[in-house]
C-alpha cells in the first residue's frame, strides 16, 4: 500500500511558518533552521506545516525538551503530524 502524500505549501504560507518559527532559544532555531534547509528543494507539505505550527505554541523550553529527546509528545500535541515533523527536527 503507497502512502499518499500531503500537497505542499505555496509560497506565501511558508513564509509565513518561517515568521512563526522565529523562536527565543538558539538550540531551536538552530534545529528549525535547519528543517527549513533540509526541505528547501523539496518544499514542506500541509501536514508538516500543521505538526511544525503546534509545535510552535509551546514555550520555547519545552520545544527544547522534545527536540532533545528529554521527553516525547504528549496530550492534544501527539499527533501523527508533530510526531513526523519532531523526528526529522531530531535527525
Amino acid at each position: 500500500m503507497t502512502e499518499v502524500a500531503s500537497p505542499l505549501i505555496d509560497e506565501r504560507a511558508l513564509s509565513k511558518l518561517r515568521w512563526r518559527c522565529r523562536r527565543g532559544l538558539l538550540e531551536n532555531d538552530l534545529l528549525i533552521e535547519r528543517f527549513f534547509t533540509r526541505h528547501a528543494e523539496s518544499g514542506i507539505s500541509i501536514t508538516q506545516a500543521e505538526g511544525l505550527t503546534m509545535l510552535m505554541d509551546l514555550a520555547d523550553n519545552d520545544l527544547l525538551d522534545l527536540l532533545l529527546r528529554r521527553k516525547e509528545p504528549s496530550g492534544e500535541i501527539d499527533t501523527a503530524a508533530v510526531r513526523q515533523v519532531l523526528a526529522d527536527l531530531r535527525t
